[in-house]
């Protein structure tokens, strides 16, 4: 398959995506017997947000600005996850593949954390890095981002070819040169693969650590919203942190489908 019809499909991909999710969240609000004052659908959540009403206290414009600076801050949060999750998850994945040692010391902690209910030890993370900072945050996005980007990655360089090492290892290669010149290289499309799946997971990561940790962003405020029956706003910062989410989630599946097309290379399933 060329390159341009990789991307095509994916962008296919991306439209039918969009279109499946507004379609779920309206068939919720028409089939369920939610009040319209409390649930809203697409169509309301767009005049929120496009259309001046004359009767409302704030145009559209300023609904707009006010959820969109929750949503940097989200996003914000987000990143910091996504980059420390990853790269911790490729850093551990190299000395497991190094080091059956390191691997058989950690890999039964890191069970063990994947095991018990991020909500059940969060307290005791936001006790120990402090509430309301920046380390709650960052360890919080990480724990999500990490075990499955970790096993992504670990499955990846385990599927390096057997000739491919033995041939850098008869030419005087060491264990880390055959996982620089083969493993890595790859896979790559696992690393994609884990990048992918790890955006939304940095995202509830980020939400978590806001409603629990720092009250900032949509996370921080979607119990503000509920508590203060402002709905409108409620519906209206999931939708955008969910379309922002699934963007960024296709960008990363754009860019995956165009490197792996230009390296002759399959994405990971």
């Amino acid at each position: 398959m060329s390159a341009t019809a990789s991307l095509g499909r994916a962008l296919l991909n991306a439209v039918a995506t969009v279109l499946i999710v507004l379609a779920l969240w309206q068939a919720v609000i028409s089939l369920t017997s939610i009040s319209p004052y409390v649930a809203k659908g697409p169509a309301d959540v767009w005049s929120y947000l496009f259309v001046d009403d004359p009767d409302a206290r704030a145009t559209a414009a300023a609904h707009r600005a006010e959820l969109w600076a929750l949503t940097r801050t989200s996003l914000g949060d987000a990143g910091i996850g996504f980059v420390v999750g990853m790269i911790t998850a490729v850093v551990l994945a190299v000395l497991f593949t190094l080091s059956k040692a390191v691997e058989a010391g950690v890999m039964p902690v890191a069970l063990l954390l994947r095991s018990i209910p991020l909500v059940s030890i969060a307290p005791v993370i936001i006790l120990v890095t402090g509430r309301g900072t920046t380390a709650s945050v960052a360890v919080i996005g990480t724990i999500v981002v990490l075990f499955p980007a970790l096993a992504s990655v670990l499955f990846g360089l385990s599927r390096a070819s057997r000739e491919s090492l033995d041939l850098v290892r008869v030419y005087g290669g060491g264990s880390f040169a055959a996982l620089a010149k083969v493993a890595l290289p790859g896979a790559l499309p696992s690393l994609f693969a884990a990048a992918r799946v790890s955006v939304p997971g940095a995202v509830t990561g980020a939400l978590l650590a806001e409603w629990l940790s720092t009250g900032q962003g949509v996370g921080g405020a979607i119990q503000k919203f509920n508590a203060s029956a402002r709905f409108d706003d409620l519906w209206a910062s999931v939708a955008i942190i969910t379309a922002v989410t699934l963007l960024l989630y296709n960008l990363v599946q754009l860019l995956e489908t165009a490197v792996l097309a230009r390296m002759g290379m399959s994405a990971a399933q």
